[in-house]
C-alpha cells in the first residue's frame, strides 16, 4: 500500500537531493540492435503476443511531462496527435495528466504525497530517494519481472538479445521497475562537444585547434583580430560549467567534473590534482579576457546572441540544439559563416581525448513505470510493450506512414510536415506533434532518426570528431547506492557539489587564489567525500554482480 504519511516537504527535499545519484555508462559498447520481434509473433519470449489493437473497453491513467518541443504549442497531451494515435493503434484509451512546465520533482512529490496515483508514470526514478528499489519497497511502484514475463514478449525478447542493455535496466536485486528509453545504436549515443567558428578560423589562417596551446592561441585571435568580447563562453545554468562535467578542456588534465574510473579505481574529479591545473588555465584565460567575463550568469538566450553578434566564438553544445541552431541563424546574416564540432583538447598533439560526451544505451528518461495501485496492470503492461515491437518501433521513432513518414525502398523517410512544416514549425517543433523519435519515452530510438534530424553537415561531421574519444574505459555504469546509503550519498553530495561550484567560480574569476585548492580538497573530505567514494565503489561491485 502507499505509505500516505510522507510529507510533501520531506518528499520534495529528498527527491532534489536524489538527483545527484545519476551516474553514467560505459560498460555497453552502444551497438544494441533494434527489437525484431512483431506484434503478432515473439517466438523465443515466453509469454503471448498481443494482436494490436488490443479489444478493451477500459481507460488507463497515464503522468508525464509534455515534451519540452511541444510547450506553448499544445496545453495538453491529449491534443497532440502522436498520443491520439497511440491509443488507436494500442486500442488503449489513455487519460493524461502533466505536470507544470519545469516542475516535475515538485508535482510528482505532491502526487506522492497525495496517496492517488495512476497506472502509469513517466518519470526518471533514478531521481527518487534510495533509487527505484526503494520506489518498490515502499509501495509506489510495481516489480515488473512476472508482468514483463506474462504480457511483454517484445520487451523480454529485446532484453533476452542485449545482454548488457538487460544489465542496465534492472536494480542490483534484479527487479525490473519500467519500460525504458533505449538508444539503439552507438551513433546516439554521442551528440554534444566542443564548438568553434570555422569561418573565423579560415579567415585567420588558423587550424582546427587541438591542444590547450592551440586554443588558447585560437581564442587570443578571435579578441584580438575579431574583436570578441567573449571569445569562449558556457552555458551556467543549472551549474556553472556543468557542461563541462563529461571532460570538454577539463579532461585534458586526466580529470572531468564528476566521478570517472581511473584503470578501474573510482575517483572524483575535482578532488585530483588535475582539476588544480584546469582551474589554473581558465583563470589566466579569464584574466587575458578570453573567457566571457560573465560567465557565471551566461543563460541559453544569452549565449545565442552572444554568437549571433559575433562576442562569442567557442563553445560548447549539442549538435542538433546548438550548431543546428546557430549555423541558419548565423548564415541569416553572413552566407559564409560556419559553425563545427572540434575535438576534446588534450595536452600533446595527436593524443586521444580521454573524456568526452557519451551517453547510455540506456537513458534514463522518458522510463515508464506502473504504480503499485493499478488496477490495469496487465493492460498497461501489453500497451506498453507495444513500443518494443516492430510496428510500435516504427510508430514511436517515425510516426504514421502516410502522414509523417513514407517508406522509399525499405528507409522510413519523414516527410515535410516534419521537415519543412506547412506552419513554418521548426523540424524539432513538428517532429513532437507526431513523434518520439526525436525525445525520449517507452521504446528504442532508431538510427535513420537522427540521420534525417541531422541535416547539416555540419553536424554530422561534429558527432564524429566528439566519438573520438576513450570515454567508454573511464565511464562508470549506471551504478545506484542502495536505499539505506542513498540519504547518506545525497547529503554528501549536495554538500560537496556547493564546495565544487564556490571553489570553481572564486579560483576561475580571481576572488580566491590557486592555492585555495588544497583547502578546498581538505574541505570536501571534512564533509565525508571519501565515503561518497566508498558508496560508489560498492555500488560499482553490486553492478558487476548483476
Amino acid at each position: 500500500m502507499i505509505k500516505r504519511q510522507k510529507t510533501v516537504s520531506v518528499l520534495l527535499a529528498a527527491i532534489m537531493m536524489g538527483s545527484t545519484l545519476i551516474g553514467c555508462s560505459g560498460k555497453d559498447d552502444g551497438n544494441s540492435a533494434v527489437p525484431s520481434a512483431s506484434p503478432a509473433a515473439t517466438g523465443t519470449a515466453s509469454g503471448e503476443a498481443t494482436t494490436y489493437p488490443i479489444q478493451t473497453d477500459k481507460t488507463l491513467t497515464y503522468w508525464g511531462a509534455l515534451p519540452n518541443n511541444l510547450v506553448g504549442l499544445k496545453s495538453s497531451h491529449a491534443d497532440v496527435p502522436f498520443y491520439q494515435e497511440w491509443q488507436k493503434v494500442t486500442g488503449v484509451k489513455l487519460n493524461f495528466t502533466a505536470p507544470p512546465t519545469n516542475q516535475v520533482n515538485e508535482s510528482f512529490n505532491v502526487m506522492l504525497a497525495s496517496g492517488e496515483l495512476p497506472d502509469m508514470v513517466e518519470y526518471n526514478f533514478f531521481n527518487f530517494p534510495g533509487g527505484p528499489e526503494k520506489a518498490i519497497k515502499d509501495g509506489y511502484i510495481m516489480k515488473l519481472n512476472d508482468l514483463i514475463d506474462k504480457y511483454a514478449p517484445n520487451y523480454k525478447k529485446f532484453l533476452q538479445d542485449n545482454p548488457e542493455i538487460d544489465k542496465m535496466v534492472k536494480t542490483d536485486n534484479g527487479s525490473y521497475y519500467s519500460f525504458p528509453f533505449i538508444r539503439g545504436d552507438a551513433s546516439l549515443i554521442t551528440f554534444q562537444g566542443p564548438i568553434i567558428r570555422q569561418d573565423w578560423l579560415d579567415e585567420l589562417g588558423l587550424p582546427v585547434p587541438q591542444t590547450i596551446e592551440e586554443w588558447t592561441a585560437t581564442l587570443k585571435a578571435f579578441k584580438e583580430k575579431k574583436g570578441a568580447s567573449a571569445p569562449i563562453s558556457f552555458v551556467a545554468k543549472p551549474r556553472v560549467f556543468n557542461e563541462l562535467n563529461n571532460g570538454a578542456f577539463v579532461g585534458a588534465f586526466g580529470v572531468t567534473r564528476d566521478f570517472f574510473l581511473d584503470n578501474g579505481v573510482v575517483k572524483f574529479g575535482p578532488s585530483e590534482p588535475g582539476y588544480k591545473d584546469f582551474l589554473a588555465l581558465f583563470r589566466q584565460w579569464y584574466q587575458d579576457g578570453l573567457l566571457d567575463k560573465n560567465i557565471a550568469t551566461v543563460d541559453s538566450k544569452v549565449l545565442d546572441a552572444n554568437i549571433a553578434t559575433g562576442a562569442t566564438g567557442a563553445t560548447w553544445g549539442n549538435a542538433g540544439g546548438g550548431i543546428g541552431k546557430w549555423q541558419p541563424l548565423l548564415q541569416a546574416s553572413n552566407a559564409k559563416a560556419s559553425v563545427i564540432g572540434t575535438p576534446y583538447p588534450v595536452l600533446n598533439k595527436g593524443d586521444t581525448p580521454k573524456f568526452g560526451q557519451r551517453d547510455y544505451s540506456f537513458s534514463t528518461g522518458g522510463m515508464v513505470a506502473i504504480s503499485a495501485s493499478s488496477k490495469n496492470a496487465e493492460l498497461a503492461v501489453k500497451m506498453l510493450d507495444y513500443g518494443y515491437s516492430e510496428a510500435g518501433h516504427l510508430f514511436f521513432n517515425f510516426g504514421t506512414e502516410g502522414v509523417s513518414y513514407k517508406m522509399e525502398n525499405g528507409y522510413p523517410k519523414y516527410t515535410d510536415l516534419l521537415m519543412n512544416n506547412p506552419d513554418k514549425l521548426a523540424p524539432a517543433q513538428a517532429m513532437s506533434l507526431y513523434i518520439r523519435g526525436n525525445t525520449m519515452g517507452p521504446f528504442v530510438q532508431d538510427k535513420r532518426y537522427t540521420e534525417q534530424y541531422m541535416m547539416l553537415q555540419q553536424q554530422k561531421d561534429a558527432i564524429g570528431v566528439w566519438q573520438k574519444t576513450d570515454m567508454a574505459k573511464h565511464q562508470l555504469p549506471l551504478v545506484t547506492p542502495t536505499p539505506e546509503e542513498s540519504a547518506e550519498y545525497a547529503k554528501i553530495m549536495t554538500d560537496v557539489d556547493t564546495l565544487v561550484d564556490e571553489m570553481t567560480l572564486k579560483i576561475i574569476l580571481g576572488a580566491e587564489p590557486l592555492e585555495s585548492f588544497d583547502a578546498y580538497v581538505q574541505k570536501m573530505k571534512s564533509v565525508k567525500l571519501d565515503r561518497a567514494v566508498e558508496i560508489k565503489k560498492a555500488a560499482l561491485e553490486r553492478y558487476s554482480k548483476r
